[in-house]
């Protein structure tokens, strides 16, 4: 038996990859069910309860260590969903606490089994450094920190000891548990009189993005606690030459952690990691801004009309305000510019090696990225306070123009992409434009530049891209020239059409050959003419009087005759 990976893999499957102890504790009762009717271990019927402990006569099948083992897991799950309910609700405390003694009970019946000679030895430490978590969470939980920490530390060594016996597969588990571990020794460590134990909590913290489990609350608390004890003597601010009194706790708490956390973000050993502190700088931030629009918002217009009738500035909690968002802002910048960076870096990859996979990046990414620090450099242009600042806009006016001009380089890459080179020649030319101006503009400001990405590069990168887009541009011409003669062509004429041109088109000689268009095209053909008889106008009949009038005599004479009844 692994406890260890059947804990993890169970937990990772059913909830606590979301946080959901609820489910993980429902799985765990539905798993012991199963176990005990495959095992015919029952514990009585539905009229009778009978008591039934696992022995050591009965290990023969491992599954028996393994009810013991879900019967902790269940009592375990169930402590942390009323630790979660119990921010709320303080008196499931005493209900957590009862769990976790019944967790500790199971896993020291699991230990006693696991001294049986039936019992290899993997599994004997498995459930040594088992019942030693759950200790130390118990004497954790009782803030009983010296057993605590014992117990944690029991639980390192030996998972620290499987890690060395197994292979790396195995050992990337036990190594998981150790660092899940190591922030509750230290935490252990401070509580006792340890000081140099919190810089390293500080440090796990930071390394991690933030923690996670048992320590999590205590750990943010502790943190919030000493910024509070050391924003107490913190009064004021100064920024650009003017001092402002920093009179909220909040904005006071963010300010002084804001060096350790930009520490942090240079020290991120991943761009994952990365990211969460940026993302966590940031939500700090917001809340700082909030609370100073709070204390804005009353008696806003009295107070600002009468300090700009005194010194023509803005009042100190607007001052302060605008600090804070050049905070926030040049936050999202650098948070933009290290994924800019991490997307170039995944841009030149994909070109040495072209790899399928998933949707691999493309500069149209990098051009959205350019926009959103441009739009924020806007926004630190209108900050109240700075208008008259000549300095602040000339530095960032030479900071647009730098991020002008990549975004530019990326947009002519992205025209490249599509074979549109006169486009990408002239957006390479604005590049070299904008990087002049930069350089010409730069002076007594290069300090400010320093952490922005060299123009210079820059300017080598699309010199050499200029000469790799001219002979692109003139293989490409010879490549049209060739495609457009007589045997390359696919016009969709029919072949009755170029009888003139040659061409080796495979489709004459399938089923589908295209011959003559059918069916064939309607042609004008001329209308029907119409005669007219010009000359009967001018035409003379003879007389037909003589015959017309005989006619009429004969039949006038018979009309009577037939009246009277004479008939000849």
């Amino acid at each position: 038996s692994f406890f260890l990976q059947i804990v993890k893999e169970s937990q990772q499957q059913h909830g606590l990859r979301h946080g959901d102890f609820q489910r993980y504790r429902g799985y765990c009762s539905r798993r012991l069910r199963r176990l005990r009717k495959t095992l015919n271990f029952k514990m009585g019927n539905r009229h009778k309860f009978t008591g039934k402990k696992v022995t050591e006569e009965i290990l023969s099948d491992n599954r028996y260590l393994l009810l013991i083992l879900m019967d902790a897991e269940r009592a375990w799950s169930y402590a942390m969903q009323l630790k979660q309910e119990a921010n709320t609700e303080p008196r499931k405390r005493f209900h957590l606490l009862s769990r976790l003694r019944k967790a500790v009970k199971h896993a020291e019946e699991l230990e006693r089994l696991c001294e049986s000679n039936r019992v290899d030895a993997k599994t004997k430490l498995e459930a040594q450094a088992y019942m030693a978590y759950l200790t130390g969470m118990l004497r954790f939980e009782h803030q009983e920190w010296k057993a605590a920490m014992e117990a944690f530390n029991k639980c390192k060594t030996i998972y620290e000891k499987l890690a060395n016996a197994f292979t790396e597969e195995q050992a990337v588990l036990y190594n998981q548990r150790v660092e899940e571990i190591s922030p509750n020794i230290r935490y252990c460590a401070y509580n006792i009189g340890d000081q140099s134990a919190m810089n390293e909590l500080m440090q796990m913290r930071l390394r991690s993005g933030g923690t996670e489990g048992l320590l999590a609350e205590k750990l943010e608390a502790l943190i919030t606690q000493t910024r509070a004890k050391q924003a107490a003597t913190m009064s004021e601010v100064e920024w650009r030459g003017r001092t402002v009194p920093v009179k909220i706790d909040k904005v006071r708490i963010f300010l002084l952690g804001l060096a350790d956390n930009e520490a942090a973000i240079a020290q991120a050993e991943n761009e994952e990691t990365k990211e969460r502190l940026f993302e966590s700088l940031l939500s700090e931030c917001r809340d700082a801004i909030q609370a100073v629009r709070e204390d804005l918002k009353p008696d806003q217009k009295q107070r600002e009309h009468s300090l700009e009738n005194d010194s023509g500035k803005v009042s100190n909690i607007q001052y302060l305000h605008s600090y804070l968002t050049y905070i926030k802002l040049s936050t999202a910048i650098k948070r933009n510019e290290s994924m800019a960076k991490s997307l170039q870096k995944a841009l030149l990859q994909q070109q040495r090696s072209e790899e399928d996979g998933k949707r691999a990046p493309r500069p149209q990414d990098l051009i959205r990225l350019y926009d959103i620090i441009l739009q924020n450099l806007v926004e630190l242009t209108q900050l109240p306070g700075l208008e008259e600042d000549k300095n602040f806009q000339k530095e960032i006016g030479l900071k647009t123009l730098v991020y002008k001009a990549y975004r530019c380089f990326f947009i002519a890459q992205s025209y490249v992409l599509v074979k549109k080179w006169s486009e990408a020649l002239v957006l390479y030319e604005r590049v070299l434009k904008y990087a002049h101006e930069v350089q010409s503009g730069a002076g007594a400001y290069m300090n400010s530049l320093k952490e922005l990405p060299d123009v210079q590069d820059l300017i080598t990168q699309v010199n050499a891209e200029k000469y790799s887009l001219q002979a692109a541009a003139i293989l490409d011409a010879n490549d049209t020239h060739e495609t457009e003669s007589p045997s390359q062509v696919k016009d969709g004429k029919p072949l009755s059409e170029r009888f003139e041109t040659f061409c080796l088109d495979p489709s004459l000689v399938s089923k589908q050959v295209s011959l003559v268009h059918f069916p064939p095209g309607f042609q004008p053909i001329p209308c029907k003419p119409l005669f007219f008889d010009l000359a009967l106008n001018h035409v003379a009949f003879p007389p037909l009087e003589d015959k017309v009038e005989q006619k009429a005599k004969s039949g006038l004479t018979g009309y009577i005759k037939g009246i009277f009844g004479f008939k000849s």
